[in-house]
């Protein structure tokens, strides 16, 4: 049981710091690096709740993974599709987002019942 929760607390604080890395670069100006950065965050995200079998958060950074990957591609020249992949990617983020509220409020409750 100790063991579990301590599983269940480490992929929130894994979570919580890719998540730290994402917000940084959807805050700033989109560069030549700001998708592969929310690719391997995602990635982090994604291996590590399936190794604990955490399907939304899964399904929902691979998604993230996959429209960053797409919007990776993009010349930086081509504003328009820049703005459409932009948005799409903060699209899957939100949903990423709501994920991990999900899992937050998850582990809360454990660790609650825990006590």
């Amino acid at each position: 049981e100790q063991l579990r929760l301590e599983l269940l607390s480490d992929l929130r604080g894994e979570i919580d710091a890719q998540i730290v890395k994402i917000d940084d670069v959807l805050e700033n100006s989109i560069n030549d690096q700001s998708f592969l950065l929310i690719m391997r965050a995602s990635h982090v995200i994604k291996g590590a709740s399936s190794n604990l079998m955490c399907e939304q958060l899964r399904k929902t950074s691979t998604d993230l993974e996959q429209t960053a990957a797409g919007a990776n591609g993009i010349a930086m020249e081509d504003k328009a599709a820049l703005d459409i992949a932009t948005e799409k990617v903060k699209k899957e983020y939100a949903q990423l987002k709501t994920a991990v509220d999900n899992y937050r409020d998850f582990v809360d409750k454990i660790e609650e019942c825990a006590e």
